[in-house]
């Protein structure tokens, strides 16, 4: 039996959960805005003693490594990694755009989604990367990656191929700015979780697949650009 804490932090929300044996028995998750910092600490606590689970219990911590928010990653990794070295145990990365096609996958499962043909369709996960462009990855009905992450400039040709051929159904937080350059899409409301990473770290932690805790950073697809303020100093 494994008990593995999940952590995504790496859009607007903020969620936590505990999972065992890939299976979520517990979850928090904020979407109040990016005070992550002060609020991924409380959720753990408050999952720990909802559960009854003792820190000394977890098998692993699995945190969504981006791509994503950069500040909002850094929380999350970093927090991660602290409860690691704490407390001395192994460290699961998940892709944060598997980890989203994993809780659209689940909700369909759960026949919350309306979505016919589902099994022929190709899922593409978005994360806002910023004026019209995201971040994304396109996968089948079952979950199987068919591509690498990419950082998309939205446009009427964006993915025109899949479209023209397949369903492609997309969600997370960088749909909205696709539904009027992209109408033939079909769009549905599914938003980051810790929920989407219970099961693929799982799998990952059974296959012996762990990060280096002293090494790992976050997967931010492009480097980080700081804008110089306008604002004089006095």
């Amino acid at each position: 039996m494994s008990l593995i804490l999940c952590i995504e932090t790496g859009t607007d929300i903020c969620s936590v959960g505990i999972a065992r044996d890939g299976e979520l028995i517990s979850l928090r998750e904020s979407d109040e805005g990016r005070d992550h910092a002060k609020k991924v600490a409380v959720f753990v606590d408050e999952l720990l003693h909802e559960t009854g689970v003792m820190p000394d219990e977890l098998d692993a911590v699995a945190v969504g490594m981006g791509p994503g928010s950069y500040t909002g990653l850094r929380i999350g990794v970093s927090f991660a990694k602290g409860l690691c070295y704490g407390l001395n145990i192994p460290l699961v990365g998940v892709g944060s755009l598997d980890a989203l096609a994993e809780v659209a996958i689940e909700d369909n499962e759960a026949g919350i989604l309306d979505v016919e043909n589902w099994d022929e369709a190709v899922l593409c996960p978005m994360v806002d990367a910023r004026r019209m462009e995201v971040y994304t990855r396109l996968f089948d009905a079952s979950g199987k990656a068919l591509g690498e992450v990419s950082a998309e400039v939205v446009t009427e040709q964006t993915f025109a191929d899949v479209r023209r051929d397949k369903q492609l159904i997309i969600f997370g937080n960088g749909a909205a700015k696709c539904r009027e350059v992209m109408p033939d899409a079909t769009y549905i409301n599914i938003t980051p979780s810790a929920r989407g990473l219970a099961r693929l770290a799982q799998l990952r932690l059974t296959a012996g697949q762990t990060e280096d805790i002293a090494y790992f950073e976050p997967f931010y697809l492009k480097d980080f650009i700081v804008i110089p303020s306008k604002k004089k100093l006095l």
